[in-house]
C-alpha cells in the first residue's frame, strides 16, 4: 500500500495500543478512550512498529522514503501496508509512528470498556 492511509468518518481523536502478540498489533481509537471505543486497526503480521501506547490526534500521511528504505532495509522487502503518521503523545513535539505489516483491517463499532 502506498499513499496515506485513510480512517473511516468519524470523531477519531483518543488513541491507544489495546494488544500486541506475534500476530497482531491493535489500535483502538475514539472521541474519548473512557467508557468505549468505536475503531480498531487491526495489523495482521505485523513486521516493524514505532509507535507510542498511547497518543491523540493523529494525522496519517504517506511515508517517506526514508521510511520505507528503513524498512525494506530491515526486512529485505516492502510489506503489504506501510501506515504512516504524525501524533501528539504528550510531549513538546509530535511524534512520527510507523507500522508495517502485511495487512491492515478496519473495524468499526462500538466496544464497551470496563
Amino acid at each position: 500500500m502506498t499513499g496515506a492511509f485513510r480512517l473511516p468518518e468519524g470523531s477519531w481523536w483518543d488513541w491507544e495500543v489495546l494488544g500486541w502478540d506475534a500476530g497482531r498489533f491493535r489500535l483502538a481509537a475514539d472521541s474519548d478512550l473512557t467508557y468505549h471505543h468505536g475503531l480498531e486497526l487491526i495489523f495482521h503480521d505485523p513486521l516493524f512498529v514505532r509507535c507510542p501506547t498511547a497518543f491523540q490526534d493523529p494525522v496519517f500521511r504517506s511515508p517517506t522514503d526514508t521510511e520505507l528504505a528503513e524498512v525494506v532495509w530491515q526486512f529485505g522487502g516492502q510489506p503489504g501496508v506501510l501506515v504512516a503518521f504524525t501524533a501528539d503523545a504528550g510531549g513538546r513535539s509530535a511524534v512520527d509512528c510507523l507500522v508495517a505489516a502485511e495487512r491492515v483491517e478496519v473495524v468499526r463499532g462500538l466496544v464497551p470498556r470496563h
